[in-house]
């Protein structure tokens, strides 16, 4: 007997206020929807740059987020996160130099996107036009990791 999984077996979508709580609550549900579909081996990883695009979202933009979890074939995982500023930051955007250079050592901020750069297998992103009443729609970020995302020892 052959059985075929469908080519997105599972998703999820949150919505996230312009609310500082929002980063953690989109870990857990990451956490939870992971632990739920038995894949532990990537939920530090996904867990980790879920939390950098979502901390990116409510720090340059006034409004809410959204996060999209879904599972893929071949046991790969993408993450989106929408927000409302329509600038795809490198190394997003694919245009021109797509590294994120690396940020001083006594900055308190600034490796987000160099983590998603290091650990994710791929990512992208789009600006989304411009929404109702000439106003921008914003844009989506994402990430995608295969089966084995993990986090070497020593950020564990």
């Amino acid at each position: 007997m052959v059985t075929v999984a469908p080519p997105h077996p599972w998703v999820y979508a949150l919505r996230l206020p312009r609310d500082p709580r929002a980063v953690r609550v989109a870990r857990m549900t990451v956490r939870a929807a992971l632990d739920g579909h038995g894949r532990q081996d990537a939920v530090d990883v996904v867990e980790l740059l879920t939390s950098e695009l979502v901390t990116n979202a409510y720090l340059h933009t006034e409004g809410p987020a959204s996060l999209r979890l879904t599972g893929l074939s071949g046991g790969r995982l993408r993450v989106g996160v929408w927000d409302s500023d329509p600038y795809v930051p490198a190394p997003f955007g694919g245009a021109g130099d797509d590294s994120v250079p690396l940020a001083p050592l006594d900055s308190e901020s600034g490796r987000g996107l160099r983590l998603v750069q290091e650990y994710a297998d791929s990512w992208g992103g789009w600006a989304l036009g411009d929404g109702a009443l000439g106003r921008g729609a914003g844009k989506l970020l994402w990430f995608e990791v295969g089966g084995r995302a993990t986090l070497p020892l020593l950020l564990k």
